[in-house]
């Protein structure tokens, strides 16, 4: 227990789209997967392959296309949750399988809440379930995580005798989460320290800790666990997650790298990544990162007070524990114009960490001379939205061709909209609504028929000035009528959908981002087939 090394696990895949409204498609969990690799995570729970079909097959595929490339650095381990049951097992075994370095990882509840309320068993059969689950995983798989569930509220004797039934039955790895969020960092560590110290054979194994947020100390626990022994971190990118979510990786992560004193501890994490693989994950779910969000909020590195700022300008460290590069941020403000050709502005996006090919240049070089026509400087900031809002985005089956709206204070807004259809033909139509906003959605509910009820809508600016680039994120929720949900299936479909949208218009962006919703509404109701995602691939 003395190496200094700590595997980082991400769930963002799993425990992260669970978070009400992160529902992703196969497509965007696999170029999430692709970006966590490049992070240099140790391992990525890709998903709960027996939650779903579609589940397995998005866990399978990255399993093949990620599990088996460095893409630049180490393979990670692809790992897949179960419940302890021989289906869920074999399940999660089947869609890990093809990964050089796959992982089953089983859980099942050890606290007196959980057996007496949820599981109705006794310690007795849970002695039993572990030993005979965790080894019939064993005999598939030669990496088996075993996770007694709410185990900070378990009786810490009864934890050592289920950790060590697992640890015969071949467990590698031993996760303790603090399922709920209820522990201190003082009883958490004490916890660990109580398990490495009590738990027969547990030197042989890896100890790891997955917290929550409830209380808002996921961090201070996950950092508790790992001062007092143990060697594995189980976090989300943005701590995104169940309730009120999960630790945080950019907070685990930088705080290792930034007391390594304190701590003695390291990872094997790329840091110059982290704003990016943020940056992907609040698009993709929809989530939008709050602005004074450690490492990767909009403000992390911002400086305001006349005092700090007189600081900073006399020496960073007065008021900057860390630098914006160390995390992949950036602070440059003057980069491309109008004037700019496309060598420049692909020499600029490979410098920000995009690789683009001939057809994703295209697309992205249109869309920057419209833009740099409307802004007399185009900022690293505006040309990561542009390239997220432009590439990050689901081929779309409703796609909007053209928008005019009329408001103010003299009449009644107004909004006609333009759309291209699945079937290549464009249909216009016109509504009065609230706002122009609401009476742009009017209009498009009238085309695309699917409905929902819009449950959040976000708008911030990504650069200063009145020429702004606006990104708006929108979350809907779809009725069960349209998304065919019967009790059999409710586990399975999702209800609520994200969107993203990017525009100097704000009313466009608004558009862009209910129909990017709109549409994995739409593939999930199944009422034009699956969709496909074309995604440019960053460096």
């Amino acid at each position: 227990m003395s190496e200094p090394y700590v595997r980082i696990f991400d769930t963002t895949l799993r425990d992260g789209e669970q978070s009400p409204g992160a529902t992703m498609t196969s497509a965007e969990k696999l170029e999430v997967a692709r970006g966590l690799a490049r992070l240099g995570v140790d391992v990525i729970e890709a998903g709960f392959p027996a939650a779903s079909p579609d589940d397995l097959e998005a866990v399978r595929r990255i399993a093949i296309e990620v599990g088996n490339s460095a893409d630049g650095g180490r393979v990670p381990i692809i790992c897949g949750l179960a419940r302890a049951t021989k289906s869920d097992i074999d399940k999660a075994w089947q869609a890990v399988q093809p990964a050089a370095r796959p992982r089953i990882h089983t859980f099942l509840a050890t606290s007196e809440i959980h057996m007496q309320y949820k599981l109705r068993m006794t310690r007795q059969q849970v002695l039993e379930r572990v030993a005979e689950m965790v080894a019939y995983a064993r005999s598939l798989c030669e990496d088996v995580e075993f996770s007694p569930e709410d185990a900070g509220r378990s009786d810490p004797e009864f934890l050592y005798e289920v950790l060590a039934v697992a640890i015969r039955a071949g467990a590698t790895t031993l996760n303790i989460p603090d399922t709920v969020g209820y522990t201190t960092p003082d009883e958490f560590g004490a916890l660990i320290a109580g398990i490495i110290q009590n738990t027969p054979g547990i030197e042989n194994c890896i100890v790891s800790v997955h917290c929550h947020n409830d209380l808002g100390l996921a961090t201070a626990n996950t950092l508790a666990g790992l001062r007092a022994g143990a060697r594995q971190a189980e976090v989300t990118i943005n701590g995104i997650g169940e309730r009120a979510g999960n630790t945080a990786l950019e907070e685990v992560v930088m705080a290792l790298h930034t007391r390594p004193q304190f701590y003695g501890l390291h990872t094997g994490i790329d840091t110059t990544q982290i704003s990016r693989i943020s940056k992907l994950v609040s698009n993709y779910t929809g989530l939008p990162v709050q602005p004074n969000k450690a490492i990767v909020g909009a403000n992390a590195f911002a400086h305001e007070a006349g005092i700090h700022q007189d600081g900073m300008l006399k020496h960073s460290l007065t008021y900057e524990i860390m630098r914006p590069e160390t995390v992949g941020a950036t602070q440059s403000k003057l980069v491309l114009g109008k004037h700019s050709g496309r060598h420049a502005l692909r020499t600029r996006l490979a410098a920000l960490g995009y690789a683009l090919d001939e057809s994703e240049m295209d697309q992205v070089f249109e869309r920057f001379k419209h833009l740099a026509d409307r802004k007399k400087t185009i900022t690293d900031a505006d040309l990561e939205a542009l390239v997220s809002d432009e590439l990050y985005q689901p081929r779309e089956f409703f796609a909007l061709d053209g928008l005019q709206v009329a408001c103010g204070t003299m009449g009644m807004p107004t909004a006609t909209v333009r759309l291209r259809g699945p079937d290549g033909q464009l249909h216009v139509s016109a509504a009065v609504g609230t706002g122009p906003v609401d009476a742009a959605y009017k209009a498009i509910d009238a085309i695309v028929k699917a409905p929902n009820t819009l449950q959040e809508f976000v708008v911030h600016a990504v650069t200063e000035g009145i020429d702004a680039l606006g990104e708006v994120t929108v979350r809907i929720e779809g009725i069960d009528a349209l998304l065919q949900i019967s009790p059999q299936r409710e586990a399975e479909v999702p209800r609520t959908f994200g969107g993203y949208g990017a525009d100097t218009d704000i009313v466009v962006a608004s558009v862009k981002a209910y129909l990017a919703a709109l549409n994995k509404l739409l593939v999930a109701s199944g009422q034009y087939g699956s969709v496909e995602q074309s995604a440019v691939q960053p460096v």
